[in-house]
């Protein structure tokens, strides 16, 4: 599978197999990458609700802050370059088919420059986009080969922790866009000529905790930073990431972030009642086409008695646990 790009940068369309043909492609929006919030990408919200998502919202900014530095240092441990993770952002935003965000990630992608054009950086990107696509839709399908070929393509276990907390986050940010734009009213905006395919629902196995296990090396004690060591012994009791936590403690400052979403309020505990009829269906469409999740799943749930934010929350919780899910399919195994 050979990488390539549409020729010249005016389009975002990013794309790794070469027999597809140039259909639609649609324009680069280059105003797109200026935006004073990058996480919610300057979507017009009532200062109450923003207010009210302060705790979670702060962290996921941060986050785009941290993965998505405007200078990138490589190194022996830390190959992923800013075009690299960029790309794998297009990618997913792609796969989720929200179109803002592919038009943000395009804008900051399209002035890089990309990898030399060696056999061995094509082949190393487009693994590294082929993992990205089926992790974000297509989740049972990444198996012990598909984590084999990162490692096959140079990804060191850094890298391999970066790579999955990118693709697990831009799904989370995809979705929470996805709801704002809901809650806003805006129409479905379809991507001309790229048809996005429902993902792919992710199974039990990944989620029994008990008998999951990392098959990425995780921190050792003895050799962990006084950074890994706080970031460990801050979020090992948290039982929504207690079995991530040795592993993902690898980039103890993305961890720390996660977890600051995790407990900025979006949990159903703190929601009081969840059982509304229309919330499963709302939360499925979300899951597996965000593309198509407009104010026709959202306003009946207000007009079941929930308020804006409790909705907003509970369908923040379901994309957290997509992201979380997909670094259980990633990063291990369960029984």
């Amino acid at each position: 599978m050979e990488q390539r790009r549409f020729s010249g940068k005016g389009h975002w369309y990013h794309e790794t197999q070469s027999n597809h043909s140039q259909v639609d492609v649609l324009p680069l929006v280059p105003e797109a990458a200026n935006v004073d919030d990058r996480f919610l990408l300057d979507l017009a919200l009532p200062n109450e609700i923003v207010a009210s998502c302060e705790r979670w919202l702060t962290p996921a900014r941060a986050l785009c802050q941290l993965l998505f530095p405007p200078q990138v240092s490589v190194n022996r441990l830390h190959t992923l370059s800013a075009y690299d993770r960029l790309s794998t952002a297009l990618t997913v935003a792609q796969a989720c088919g929200v179109q803002r965000l592919c038009n943000h990630y395009a804008a900051l992608l399209a002035p890089l420059p990309g990898p030399d054009s060696s056999r061995e950086s094509n082949r190393r990107l487009a693994q590294i986009t082929q993992y990205a696509r089926q992790l974000a839709s297509s989740p049972d399908v990444i198996d012990k080969k598909a984590q084999q070929q990162l490692d096959e393509v140079g990804l060191t276990t850094d890298d391999i922790v970066l790579i999955n907390q990118i693709i697990g986050f831009i799904g989370f940010q995809a979705r929470v866009v996805a709801v704002f734009q809901a809650l806003l009213g805006y129409p479905v905006r379809w991507l001309p000529g790229h048809h996005i395919p429902p993902h792919a629902l992710i199974g039990d196995t990944h989620r029994q905790l008990t008998s999951w296990e990392s098959i990425l090396p995780v921190v050792e004690l003895r050799y962990a930073s006084a950074q890994q060591l706080e970031s460990l012994a801050r979020w090992q009791n948290e039982p929504e990431l207690q079995v991530l936590v040795p592993v993902l403690c690898h980039e103890s400052r993305l961890l720390d972030l996660t977890g600051l979403i995790l407990t900025g309020g979006i949990q159903p505990t703190e929601q009081g009642s969840v059982d509304h009829s229309a919330l499963p269906g709302a939360i499925n469409l979300l899951t597996c086409s965000p593309d198509r999740f407009s104010a026709a799943q959202f306003t009946p749930l207000t007009d079941d008695g929930l308020s804006p934010v409790q909705v907003i929350n509970l369908l923040t919780w379901s994309a957290f646990c997509g992201w979380l899910d997909r670094l259980r399919v990633a990063l291990g195994k369960g029984e």
